[in-house]
């Protein structure tokens, strides 16, 4: 089966890849008949892009990759939720947060037994030979 693409050209005049719209010849953005949104949405997008950036900077969060990202986002969360008034809401965020920092702590401790287990086992390799 052919894939179908859409009939717009980019600004940098190659052909657009996206697939078109059901029964038609241009995907949303080309679309004669989306041009504002299409316009709307890409406003939207670069203002989203732009907040993201500021938010990274202030929170000096810089994603999920690392378990490093990933407590750098919880201290984010526990920080912000101790800030609130006290609710039934806050202490499911702070619940919420002490469950998932447990499972971290919990992975960053089985992680350290294994580079420990890895460094006492030195460059041995397991053979069958090895085994009893």
């Amino acid at each position: 089966m052919l894939q179908r693409i859409c009939s717009g050209i980019s600004k940098d005049g190659e052909r657009c890849r996206q697939a078109p719209l059901r029964d038609e010849t241009f995907c949303f953005w080309h679309h004669p008949d989306n041009t504002e949104a299409a316009d709307q949405a890409r406003k939207l997008g670069g203002q989203r892009r732009k907040r993201e950036g500021t938010l990274q900077g202030a929170y000096d969060f810089e994603g999920l990759a690392t378990v490093a990202d990933i407590r750098r986002l919880m201290e984010i969360a526990v920080m912000d939720a101790l800030g609130l008034e006290n609710s039934i809401a806050r202490v499911r965020a702070l619940i919420a947060v002490s469950l998932g920092a447990a499972k971290l702590l919990e992975v960053g401790e089985m992680e350290e037994r294994m580079r420990s287990l890895e460094a006492a086992l030195g460059s041995r390799a397991v053979t069958p030979s090895h085994r009893r």
